[in-house]
């Protein structure tokens, strides 16, 4: 592995970053950082960052804009018009699944893996979370297909009042082909004002007035855990009641990517974070945890292969550390 060699604004934060495995074989870095500067060098092959006609091009563009416009996203339009009055457990369902719709997913997907389980529900903690109307902090995961319910979601819980104010935090830059970013919550948007105009509607008055905040931070992109997240990020995140992490690379930056056994409780892996978190996750690694042991063998003997099929879910809360 070699360093960024470019001037490029985020060059010194990578060279931190990446100080000891530089020089060495890709195999010997944590699979999380590897994985983080693949997609940083393909970003650097494109151009993204260097002054000429592809600067500030998002090279996943094509696929995330054919998915916005595809079959998919209008399925989901069409079911939300039939809709009357969406129930909040379905809206946070959509929300989950929606991360089946990651692209980068979907090229080792088979149409065999479509049903899908629900391994933990602790959806009752995140209702109770809000019973007093707080801040809501969402950390977006994929664009098109998934960001739609995200910010369906996030209407709900405002125009409803279990929400006085959402944030939603996107990547700073692409990432991971189908990551969101600020321009993508825009083309949503823009795609809601012309085809769910009561939705579009409400969602550009929810940020007219402030109570919806779209937001990003260098370290969204970063190859980091979120125990290591910077003093200011955590700040900011504090002011929030819960926080929703929403897919399976924030799942692991959430817990810590390693071999935790699967029966650890999920709150001792988060107790760091600054506030209570609700982790919405599509299993599509080997890093799970909050499983009953019962529940692990059972999955193990009867579904192997299931940590990295996406067939399965799982919404995992915990409330925020105290002291």
């Amino acid at each position: 592995m070699r360093p960024l060699a470019e001037p490029t604004a985020d060059r010194d934060r990578w060279l931190a970053w990446g100080a000891e495995h530089y020089g060495k074989p890709w195999a010997e870095a944590p699979f999380l950082w590897a994985e983080s500067f693949f997609y940083r060098r393909l970003l650097q092959a494109t151009g993204y960052h260097r002054p000429g006609p592809w600067q500030g091009i998002d090279p996943f563009a094509p696929f995330k804009t054919a998915e916005l416009h595809g079959a998919t996203v209008a399925g989901q339009l069409d079911t939300l018009a039939r809709l009357d009055t969406p129930d909040r457990e379905q809206l946070l369902l959509a929300c989950l699944w929606g991360n089946r719709a990651d692209l980068g997913f979907q090229l080792t997907a088979t149409e065999s893996e479509a049903s899908g389980a629900l391994l933990i529900d602790d959806s009752a903690v995140l209702w109770s979370m809000l019973a007093e109307a707080p801040r809501l902090d969402l950390i977006a995961d994929n664009a098109a297909g998934e960001l739609l319910p995200d910010l369906v979601l996030i209407d709900h819980l405002l125009t409803a009042g279990l929400a006085a104010e959402v944030r939603l935090w996107v990547k700073p830059a692409p990432y991971y082909v189908s990551d969101a970013t600020t321009a993508d919550v825009l083309a949503t948007l823009a795609l809601l004002r012309d085809t769910a105009t009561g939705l579009g509607r409400r969602l550009e008055g929810h940020i007219t007035t402030a109570r919806l905040r779209i937001d990003t931070h260098d370290f969204f992109c970063a190859p980091l855990p979120f125990t290591e997240m910077p003093e200011d990020l955590a700040g900011e995140l504090a002011g929030a009641r819960v926080t929703v992490l929403k897919g399976d690379l924030n799942y692991r930056r959430l817990v810590g990517d390693l071999h935790w056994p699967a029966t650890t409780p999920f709150a001792e892996t988060v107790e760091r974070f600054p506030t209570a978190v609700v982790a919405l996750r599509t299993v599509k690694s080997d890093v799970v945890v909050g499983l009953g042991a019962e529940q692990e063998s059972t999955l193990d003997t009867r579904e192997p292969g299931w940590r990295t099929r996406g067939t399965h879910a799982l919404i995992s809360a915990a409330p925020a550390a105290r002291g």
